[in-house]
């Protein structure tokens, strides 16, 4: 088993970076060792076909996030994912075709998933180079978010959540390091209780439910992003923004960055109290937001 997890971590490396939207589908292919290995895959029983298929799907939804951090993918799109991997593992067990029509078929289908989960990826990266730059995603230390996010760890209402916390949870771990209850969301696969795996539009947020909310360049940037594209899921965004407002107990408050005024302006400035932050070497200002009642 450890083999061929072994071996799907060396498959997506050996293509990591490459354009999935050139029309050279060839430029795709299966390593030599994933070649190798498919001599004993119909050896697998259905529970360890399983346990891979959920890792392939996994590991290829982590390269794409670290390709463009802007893209998106709900549960939908990760069923649909995890049948194309399903349907991979079943031509390779069945070798039905040929390995290089098993390669361009599955290629193909990831290509057709994520410009229908992206639509605006095929744009930016139609005639793009064959290697595609990655769109930063960086992971801050505890201090710097707090420094962002105007944080006061000793008068933090609890409980907090921090809103994409990253595959790491630097700050997360930081503040229940210092015995605050406190938990962190984001789309990477976790190990620790306090750290869950869930798209922050599906996250169900409840209601008067959390002291402090924090989000450092995280569902605020991309709120924003998705605000100027014309395929941009501001709809559901901005929804989940209410929810989050929502979520919050009467003096509870909601720190990000970017702040966000084309909709900040739109709130009841009876109910929640907004206040912004200069940010010193950063373009952008921090916005704290106080419900009121």
């Amino acid at each position: 088993m450890d083999r061929f997890i072994e071996n799907i971590d060396n498959q997506i490396e050996f293509n990591q970076g490459k354009n999935i939207f050139l029309d050279r589908l060839d430029f795709f292919q299966f390593a030599e060792e994933t070649v190798k290995a498919i001599s004993s895959i119909d050896k697998l029983n259905p529970d360890s076909k399983e346990t891979l298929i959920d890792y392939a799907t996994d590991k290829a939804i982590e390269e794409f996030c670290r390709i463009n951090q802007y893209y998106s993918f709900d549960s939908k799109a990760k069923n649909d994912l995890g049948k194309i991997y399903s349907d991979l593992f079943e031509n390779l067990q069945t070798k039905t075709n040929s390995i290089e029509d098993i390669s361009k078929n599955h290629y193909e289908n990831l290509k057709t998933w994520l410009k229908e989960n992206n639509p605006f990826a095929e744009k930016i990266y139609k005639n793009d180079n064959e290697k595609v730059s990655p769109v930063a995603c960086s992971e801050y230390s505890p201090k710097l978010q707090i420094d962002i996010l105007q944080i006061d760890v000793k008068h933090l209402m609890q409980p907090v959540l921090d809103i994409g916390c990253g595959n790491n949870g630097h700050l997360v771990n930081y503040l229940k390091n210092q015995g605050i209850e406190v938990l962190g969301i984001d789309r990477f696969k976790f190990t620790m209780s306090n750290l869950i795996t869930v798209d922050w539009l599906e996250y169900d947020y409840g209601k008067e439910k959390w002291g402090t909310i924090v989000s450092n360049l995280g569902f605020s940037n991309h709120f924003k992003h998705h605000n100027l594209r014309e395929d941009g899921n501001y709809i559901e965004y901005g929804k989940t923004y209410m929810n989050i407002l929502n979520s919050l107990k009467i003096g509870g408050c909601f720190h990000y960055a970017p702040d966000l005024p084309f909709i900040e302006k739109y709130l009841d400035n009876k109910q929640f109290d907004i206040n912004k932050y200069e940010i010193n070497k950063y373009d952008f200002k921090t916005t704290k937001i106080k419900k009121m009642k």
